[in-house]
């Protein structure tokens, strides 16, 4: 069953925890195998991470407490006395052991970063019988501050529970004094140290320099990542202490902090090489695939959404596999929507739509996908807002294979650094910045990592969908999904192996506008140019490109797509304000048109800059080819227009030169279809270009040479787009 396969790569870790004890010899001490404790009732995914590092340096713990019920929190049936518990009962057999070394660890959010040796090197620099690791905070009593032995020289002052060592008799004894399951044992173990004669008795120590335990709470900003020229993988090191630290523990809030640095630490990366990326994977390979509830969203007015709904359509997935559900909050769309659905009907195993009048909103149907997943029995929810474009058709093989609870690909907007994901986040839980952010993006480092916000595109599989939900007060819908799944210690992973696909810019998209995508050239280059740049465009820029030139120095060039043409056709349509013709012309300095027609400025229809752009990244490099020896970037063109050509309007255009070093004269319908006639006939050279090309661009010289007319249309409606370039 596909659903079994969600959960095997945990089986793999766990097993690990039932591997032989390994023996060490210690410089001071007897041969007898350390034990390794650890309490944990759930394997989760911190668990597991746990158990790999201890893999990773051949470390074998024994976990006390696995699969025995443990609530936290103001509902806890057990607290941290439970754990004292567990301890003193596993250390019965050992309690008269006196040259046994035990080492005691926290699970969920603790890493090993040496092999026993170097934890046992360090634990015998202490002198001691018993270590525990340092903090900077007196809790959960806080007056039991002034308790505390004064510190001697630097260091981290206060007791914490979570990382400890030392002899097993001197551990039992610690032990000896009862204590409750719902009792505290950070508490139990303060106390304990802070009775003088016991600390004396057992020669407890604390790491106040983190030489064997790193505590990170607090101390986040000393502590670095390393890397020395020698080796292979990083470790941690304390920047204040000048210490590398054996193991290291995410105690508190600190936890978003581990899960960062854990990305890179224990053979995570090795040789700049991401390893956990390959581990626990599955594969898809014959058989009957996982069942995908794919939920798609539709939230805010969104440029190129006929495209993000193509991609929907081409992901290699089989259809009977995907459950289908689309959410619309833009009346706008319902068109854009409606032809998806249309031409979808009957492919999916279920295709399901919530209107966008429907009374919904977007946490109400995201809520909703959630639970629709779960009675389509579901074993993954595929989640895709319409800012994500999917251009890998494999996006949805490749997140189910790479096996986590929460996946979601890398997606950045072209050229810009901004992601659906957040490498870290800042003290108010809103986005900052993390130190490898940039490489993640960029694909300098190709891996997989655990994060603690993703967006936009992102799976999850069936087994964490109970605590999937898009409510906290009012917090959007995104960030109050991550704070639920970050407060149930469910990790968020993003993966960065392929170009996966893209993000669009939504936050310019004007819905007032005729064809507003036409206008997202600044925005959204990337997908403008998919759409509306003519298909063989880019060929032309090769160096062994030859253009065709119908007559002495006029080439031509495919520029603008079919949709290029009818959009900008229909954008001055519907403006509607055609000149008239005559030479007054109130929209020019002085007023006067020597060489008039019925045209209309891209200045009328808010296009000026954007065709000035255009002008810029795509007319100006295929003039340097043919007009060898002229530059001037950007170009300048005071007068941008489409013209209107009617028999009954204005048919033809006068012999005239035109007011620019080059002219751009692009056709934007078809000569012979939508009319007849027309042309552009070039005198000195008694040569004309008739049956031009919808989306081709006439460019000649503007003055002296090229003196030349509009032939007659006659029949239809002729339109032109000129540009006099560099007057």
């Amino acid at each position: 069953m596909a659903r079994a396969w969600t959960n095997c790569w945990w089986a793999v870790l766990v097993i690990l925890s039932l591997d032989g004890l390994a023996s060490y010899a210690a410089d001071d001490a007897s041969t007898k195998e350390p034990l390794i404790f650890t309490v944990a009732s759930n394997a989760t995914e911190g668990y597991v991470r746990y158990l790999r590092s201890a893999k990773h340096y051949d470390l074998t713990v024994t976990t006390l407490g696995m699969g025995k019920p443990w609530l936290g929190g103001n509902m806890k049936s057990v607290g941290g006395g439970y754990k004292i518990n567990l301890l003193r009962e596993a250390l019965k057999p050992y309690r008269a052991d006196k040259d046994r070394l035990v080492l005691f660890t926290d699970s969920y959010d603790v890493l090993f970063l040496a092999p026993w040796a170097k934890i046992q090197e360090k634990f015998a620099s202490f002198e001691a019988s018993i270590v525990f690791g340092a903090e900077g905070f007196c809790w959960p009593d806080e007056s039991l501050k002034s308790a505390y032995p004064p510190l001697e020289g630097r260091g981290m002052r206060y007791l914490n529970s979570g990382l400890f060592m030392g002899y097993a008799d001197k551990l039992y004894k610690l032990l000896k004094t009862p204590v409750k399951d719902t009792e505290d044992d950070q508490l139990y173990y303060t106390k304990a140290y802070l009775d003088e004669e016991l600390r004396q008795e057992l020669n407890i120590k604390l790491d106040h320099m983190a030489t064997l335990f790193q505590n990170l709470n607090g101390v986040e900003e000393q502590v670095v990542l390393s890397l020395e020229p020698s080796e292979k993988e990083a470790t941690l090191a304390n920047s204040e202490y000048n210490t590398k630290p054996a193991i290291v523990h995410g105690n508190g809030p600190s936890k978003l902090t581990l899960n960062s640095y854990a990305n890179y630490l224990a053979g995570a990366f090795v040789d700049g090489e991401c390893q956990t990326v390959k581990e626990g994977r599955l594969t898809l390979s014959g058989g009957e695939l996982p069942l995908v509830t794919m939920a798609l969203f539709v939230e805010k007015p969104t440029p190129f959404l006929e495209e993000w709904f193509g991609t929907i359509a081409k992901l290699n997935y089989p259809a009977d596999r995907l459950d289908v559900l689309v959410h619309s909050n833009v009346a706008y769309h319902a068109g854009t929507v409606k032809a998806f659905l249309d031409a979808q009907e009957g492919r999916y195993r279920s295709l399901k739509v919530i209107e966008h009048d429907g009374d919904f909103t977007e946490t109400a149907a995201r809520n909703f996908a959630t639970k629709h997943c779960e009675l389509r029995g579901c074993d993954y929810l595929f989640v895709v807002d319409s800012e994500g474009h999917l251009d890998d058709p494999n996006v949805l093989r490749a997140l189910i294979e790479a096996n986590r609870n929460v996946i979601a690909p890398v997606l950045t907007r072209p050229e810009k650094v901004w992601s659906n994901f957040w490498g870290a986040l800042s003290g108010q839980g809103f986005y900052a910045r993390s130190n490898d952010y940039m490489d993640i993006v960029g694909r300098k480092l190709v891996g997989l990592w655990n994060v603690p916000f993703v967006s936009i595109v992102y799976l999850v599989k069936r087994a964490v969908l109970p605590e999937v939900s898009y409510e906290l007060q009012e917090t959007d819908p995104d960030m109050a999904l991550c704070w639920h799944f970050r407060s149930k210690g469910i990790f968020m992973h993003v993966i960065n192996v392929e170009q996966y696909g893209h993000l669009i810019d939504t936050e310019y998209f004007d819905m007032t506008r005729t064809h507003p995508d036409f206008y997202q050239l600044f925005n959204n280059r990337h997908d403008w140019e998919q759409r509306y740049l003519a298909p063989g465009y880019k060929q032309q820029l090769e160096a062994d490109f030859v253009p065709q030139q119908p007559c002495p120095d006029v080439y031509w060039f495919a520029i603008g797509s079919d949709r290029f043409c009818d959009d900008l056709r229909e954008i001055v349509e519907a403006f509607g304000e055609w000149s008239d013709g005559s030479h007054s012309d109130k929209r020019l300095q002085g007023g006067y048109e020597a060489v008039p027609t019925r045209d209309i400025h891209m200045n009328q229809v808010g296009l000026e800059q954007l065709w000035l752009k255009l002008l810029q990244l795509y007319v100006r490099p295929l003039q340097e080819k043919v007009f060898i020896g002229y530059f001037h970037d950007p170009p300048r063109s005071l007068m941008n227009f489409v013209v209107r050509y009617r028999p009954d309007e204005q048919p033809s255009l006068r012999p005239h030169h035109d007011s620019s070093t080059y002219t751009i004269n692009i056709a934007l319908n078809t000569a012979g279809v939508d009319y007849e006639g027309g042309g552009c006939r070039f005198l000195r050279y008694n040569c004309s270009v008739t049956d031009t090309r919808k989306g081709w661009m006439l460019m000649h010289p503007g003055r002296l040479t090229h003196f030349h007319e509009g032939l007659l249309t006659t029949k239809g409606t002729r339109y032109i787009m000129i540009s006099f370039v560099d007057p």
